[in-house]
């Protein structure tokens, strides 16, 4: 093991790294941000119009759907 030195400070530089960017994401509210956004998107998607542009998208559904 004669870089086993090196192989540790590669893992705790990128072990500080790591949780340096937590901390920044934690502190600009980044999480929030992409838990709303998921929640506006997930809402619209149950929508009747996003529901009917699927269907739009995809002429074949009935015919897949007559063949299962």
């Amino acid at each position: 093991m004669r870089f086993a030195g090196w192989y540790m400070k590669i893992a705790a530089g990128g072990a500080a790294i790591g949780a340096c960017m937590e901390l920044f994401m934690i502190h600009t509210g980044f999480y929030e941000q992409v838990t709303m956004l998921e929640s506006e998107k997930r809402a619209w998607e149950s929508s009747p119009e996003a529901q009917a542009m699927r269907e739009a998208l995809n002429p074949w559904h009935k015919r897949d759907e007559k063949e299962k």
